[in-house]
């Protein structure tokens, strides 16, 4: 008997694997409901969309559940929900009351169930399954998903259906990685009203979740079992693989739409033509473009604009201003992303006035300009140094009612910074504030760090405070930047007072930080301070280095504190292995230098004790001392 055309000719849904290379299903609307078909209102456990477990209903299909009354008998939990929804029109704090006593034998079967007897009405069938999924905790499987998907579908509800796509793409994506949801999508059409919509929801749904590749299987599969995706749904698909610079699989999917009778859009074309721009073969842009006007698609401003933009980035800017003529010619208008990406072009080239005569011919048609585009000249005059033309740029987009942004106070901050004027900088913070400006914290740090560099520290201080006053949190490499500016300028008390400051901050000090005081103590005849600071940097869980050993022996040695001098070198090379043969010379050669040559011995003695092999100037001070000895006891010896 051959079957009526209006049923559906389909492999056996059951057992198919979308694995199979030749795979083809013919729907049509509505799949006739049989009893042959896949039935959630059975028993049977032949039925492939059972997601529970036999075990877990025993207590269902127990004999003796019959002889309790109906509001106790787990059997009949389905036909309580659904009469009391209908009853009570959704009302389900007095669901949850009639039905309490069995909530614990509700379970996924049990919810896919009663949504499709709430299809009809998607409202109750939305109530419910947001009942179960927030209220009683029941994590829905992904047939209850799909089920309800469908549902919301049928009835026109896309953008409820698409969230609750989002939601099970993830979920399937953390949890259930085996899932196949495109299969449980069609499985579900056996009992569910649907529409084949869904399935070009499926695919926007797994990209807008950023899962581009899931959405080309799910697009595959679809043309596999013989739906045939909107153009929507196939530019989606083109566009998320144009981001992820797959553009091989945008072409493969290009030809796919051609085989299977995907009528291109103007759209498909500009997402096709960003692609061929972006590998920069202009042979096959230009090919392309014939092709699409062949199509009966004439360019539009975002092909153009594409083209403008591919051109300007390489270089080419004549071919670039070709197009901007041949716009005219075509009658389309060039707009703001046009001349802003020609802009852009001729200020690469250094062809900054050029640029500017391009945006006064752009206002003077009409156009206003943005922030992108006042940021592109002042950039551009910012490199050259041409500071008073960018500072007339920045009063005209305020003029303007264009605020100015972080890039905007950044580039003209560092232009007067590379040309030796912190205090036009300064003032143009101060001036930006006063516009209601907000000042970023990169922007005060490069600023507090110049001062550092030019050896204000007092100003930079000042600028700091500004800084914590508009509800910046300095960190450790600015204070470290003050601390080291204030110790060059032998500020130690200040420098002090900011390690504390630090402190109470909650700010650890570093090695940074400890290196810079020391040394200042030190150089200030203040070493005793600088090594109780080694103590408490020891005591905090850091180990001095090299610098912080060489800085407090030059100390000692500058306050002429030889024994202190030489402890120093014992107690570094025995506590934190710090053995400084450079130091030790330096020591041999101021003993040597007083005609210690005893002592100059005892040192070279110790050095050898610690593995440190005397080298060629060791070898030098030594001698010269013990030469410096004979003539002192010669001197003695003619007197």
């Amino acid at each position: 008997m051959n079957p009526s055309p209006i049923h559906v000719v389909k492999l056996n849904l059951y057992k198919y694997s979308l694995s199979l290379p030749l795979l083809r299903f013919f729907f049509i609307p509505k799949f006739p409901f049989s009893s042959s078909s896949l039935s959630l209102s059975s028993s049977s456990s032949s039925s492939s969309l059972r997601t529970l477990d036999q075990s877990q209903t025993n207590s269902i299909s127990s004999s003796l559940f019959h002889l309790l009354p109906q509001t106790q008998n787990p059997n009949n939990i389905v036909n309580l929900i659904c009469s009391n929804l209908k009853q009570h029109n959704s009302n389900l704090a007095l669901l949850h009351t009639e039905v309490k006593a069995l909530l614990p034998h509700l379970g996924n079967q049990e919810v896919s169930r009663v949504l499709l007897r709430c299809q009809s009405d998607s409202s109750t069938a939305l109530s419910f399954f947001n009942w179960v999924k927030n209220d009683l905790g029941l994590r829905p499987n992904t047939q209850n998903y799909c089920i309800v998907v469908h549902t919301l579908a049928w009835s026109r509800k896309f953008s409820q259906a698409m969230k609750f796509l989002c939601e099970l793409v993830e979920l399937v994506k953390d949890d259930l990685p085996s899932e196949d949801v495109f299969k449980i999508l069609v499985l579900c059409t056996e009992d569910c009203n649907w529409d084949p919509v869904v399935f070009d929801m499926l695919v926007k749904a797994y990209l807008r979740m950023g899962q581009v590749r899931e959405g080309l299987r799910s697009f595959r599969k679809m043309l596999w079992v013989g739906f045939v995706p909107t153009v929507t749904a196939s530019n989606c698909l083109l566009s998320g693989l144009l981001k992820l610079n797959c553009t091989n699989r945008c072409w493969e999917v290009y030809e796919e739409m051609e085989r299977f009778g995907i009528a291109p859009n103007l759209y498909t074309f500009n997402i096709l033509t960003h692609g061929l721009c972006k590998d920069g073969d202009t042979g096959k842009v230009n090919k392309f473009l014939e092709k699409m006007e062949e199509e009966g698609f004439d360019p539009d401003i975002v092909t153009y604009n594409t083209l403008i933009s591919s051109y300007c980035r390489k270089g080419r800017l004549d071919d670039a201003f070709y197009l901007y003529k041949i716009m005219y010619r075509r009658g389309v208008v060039p707009d703001l992303v046009s001349y802003t990406a020609l802009m852009n072009g001729l200020c690469k080239e250094g062809r900054v006035r050029e640029a500017h005569q391009l945006f006064h011919r752009m206002v003077h048609r009409g156009l206003s300009p943005d922030i992108v585009t006042y940021n592109t000249l002042i950039h551009s005059y910012c490199k050259e140094g041409k500071m008073q033309e960018s500072r007339s740029l920045l009063h005209d987009m305020i003029w303007n009612g264009i605020s100015p942004d972080s890039f905007t106070c950044w580039v003209l901050v560092e232009g007067y910074g590379k040309e030796g004027k912190l205090l036009s900088a300064l003032n143009l913070v101060v001036e930006l504030q006063r516009f209601g400006v907000s000042i970023s914290q990169d922007i005060y740090c490069y600023l507090i760090a110049a001062l550092c560099q030019e050896n204000r520290p007092f100003a930079a201080k000042n600028l700091l405070e500004r800084m914590t006053r508009d509800g910046h949190k300095p960190e450790l490499e600015i204070y470290n930047e003050l601390i080291k500016s204030f110790c060059h300028c032998d500020c130690i008390a200040e420098a002090l007072r900011l390690k504390t400051e630090m402190v109470n901050k909650q700010i650890k000090p570093n090695l940074v930080t400890y290196g810079a005081v020391i040394d200042c103590l030190s150089g200030l005849g203040r070493s005793m301070e600088g090594e109780s600071l080694v103590g408490e940097m020891v005591a905090s869980g850091m180990l001095p280095d090299l610098a912080i050993c060489r800085a407090l022996f030059n100390g000692y040695c500058r306050e002429n504190d030889i024994d202190k001098a030489q402890s120093l070198l014992s107690f570094f090379a025995k506590e934190f292995q710090i053995h400084d043969t450079e130091s030790f010379n330096a020591l041999i050669r101021i003993t040597s230098g007083k005609g210690d040559i005893t002592r100059s011995l005892e040192i070279q003695d110790m050095m050898l004790k610690m593995g440190l092999l005397p080298n060629p100037l060791t070898c030098k001070y030594v001698i010269d001392g013990l030469w410096k000895a004979r003539r002192v006891d010669s001197a003695s010896l003619v007197k």
